[in-house]
């Protein structure tokens, strides 16, 4: 959680509104601006994923992610139940270049730590593995695409 001053803060979305701000910036970032089709943005473990919101002072939303764990996270962590996957990580234009990405990632293994999770797994578009390098992520194996986009596995151990 950022300081009072900060002109944002995260948490775990839980109420309705939250998930519907979670998913318009999904909507906004990956749809809107990176060209994925809007039905293989929103998925089965929406349901049961960890999502995370910024907010802006305002109460605007900045950013989201979400955070997938056990039988819903195995098929990425190579069927490892005690690591998760970290994903559909987008901050808003406007909030670019605040460190919203890096408090969401920390936000979310913060949720990956109470679920008792030893590392996080995410799959970095290649152009944003320096931000995650940053984070302490280590990139592994050959590149991949997804949604037509040039992809990298990484790792963090917590």
């Amino acid at each position: 959680m950022t300081s009072a001053a900060a002109p944002y803060s995260t948490r775990r979305a839980l109420a309705e509104p939250d998930l519907a701000a979670c998913f318009q910036v999904r909507k906004d970032v990956f749809v809107g601006e990176q060209q994925v089709p809007e039905e293989i943005e929103y998925d089965a473990y929406d349901a049961t994923a960890v999502h995370v919101l910024a907010v802006g002072a305002d109460g605007s939303a900045l950013g989201t992610g979400r955070l997938l764990h056990g039988e819903a996270a195995a098929g990425k962590t190579g069927g490892d139940h005690t690591v998760g996957s970290l994903g559909r990580l987008a901050v808003t234009r406007e909030a670019r270049g605040l460190g919203v990405g890096a408090a969401l990632v920390r936000a979310l293994e913060d949720e990956a730590r109470a679920l008792g999770l030893s590392a996080v797994d995410l799959h970095a578009q290649t152009h944003a593995l320096g931000f995650y390098e940053r984070l302490g992520y280590t990139a592994y194996g050959p590149e991949f695409p997804d949604a037509g986009m040039p992809h990298r596995a990484m790792r963090r151990t917590l």
